[in-house]
């Protein structure tokens, strides 16, 4: 048995740990910080944050959003999660539902990326409510399919888009939710030939264009039907161009894409992330990938100290 004395030291030694262990009632909780990077524009300034300099910062294009395991293509949550590790241009797909409600998917049917079944064309907005997004390892999440609108509200003040409208899909009609949502700033419109990227700037002359021009010839096309330098991305293609085309792109301003998805991601699984740097050192400015943390990572050395788009990453 304790004496009264041991009892008395023992209760006053709980008590004592017991209010250590408590908050002071006005002491203020501190918020949780996370980690997000952020692209913010100004009006009107998209084409000069896309016109090239030599003391450009390099960046990475997340393709389909930059899915990972938990993380599926084209939603929200993935964008969020790829912010925290790095800026990114999200690269994302535009599908169109039978009741012309613009969605992001980027297959013309549900089976592959949600628990539901159907081309996207012939199932209505309602019936894709009440689907949930599967990873890329087949695995069912909790999310789910965002509208084009909530994905353009998504990123102001958060990240660049290229937005990729899927066959069938009518340019007009993107144009048109890119401007109701007053996203110009951050958007641009990826399309495959010179006459659709007549179109958009028929369209939309404010809005910025992925072209694809991966030589010479591929950027005339798309000259002799109109389309200023001002407003061009230039896509390369998914090798290495003639490096030539790298500097004749940059004499002109032009911004380029390099498309490592596919093969030089996998080149660079096989023989190290290392040569997501060699691609920028040789002349690409912006990797689209599905690789976009790790190349993030292996580029970052690459981001002069001082830059003139600086201004623009938060």
């Amino acid at each position: 048995m304790f004496s009264t004395n041991t009892r008395f030291t023992f209760f006053l030694l709980i008590l004592f740990c017991f209010s250590c262990s408590q908050p002071a009632k006005d002491q203020k909780e501190e918020p949780i910080q996370v980690n997000t990077n952020a692209i913010s524009i100004p009006d009107g300034e998209t084409k000069s944050f896309y016109s090239w300099s030599d003391d450009r910062i390099p960046m990475i294009s997340a393709h389909r959003g930059g899915p990972y395991p938990g993380f599926p293509e084209n939603a929200i949550e993935t964008f969020d999660m790829v912010l925290k590790a790095t800026p990114a241009v999200i690269e994302c797909d535009i599908e169109m539902t039978l009741d012309s409600v613009l969605v992001m998917m980027h297959d013309n049917s549900l089976d592959r990326t949600t628990n539901g079944t159907g081309l996207v064309r012939n199932v209505t907005w309602e019936y894709i409510q009440s689907l949930q997004l599967v990873d890329n390892d087949g695995e069912l999440t909790d999310f789910k399919v965002p509208t084009l609108l909530e994905v353009l509200e998504w990123t102001k003040e958060k990240a660049l888009l290229t937005l990729d409208v899927k066959r069938g899909v009518p340019f007009q009609k993107v144009i048109a939710q890119v401007r109701q949502a007053k996203a110009e700033d951050y958007s641009a419109i990826i399309t495959y030939s010179a006459n659709d990227a007549q179109l958009v700037y028929q369209n939309a002359p404010e809005l910025m264009i992925s072209v694809g021009i991966g030589n010479i010839e591929a950027y005339e096309a798309h000259k002799k039907l109109g389309i200023p330098d001002e407003n061009m991305i230039a896509f390369t293609g998914v090798s290495e161009p003639d490096l030539s085309i790298y500097k004749f792109l940059h004499e002109k301003g032009i911004y380029t894409i390099l498309g490592v998805l596919g093969n030089l991601d996998k080149k660079a699984l096989a023989k190290g992330d290392s040569i997501y740097a060699d691609f920028i050192n040789r002349g690409a400015d912006i990797l689209a990938t599905d690789r976009p943390i790790e190349a993030a990572n292996a580029i970052s050395g690459l981001i002069p100290e001082n830059s003139s788009k600086s201004k623009y990453f938060k």
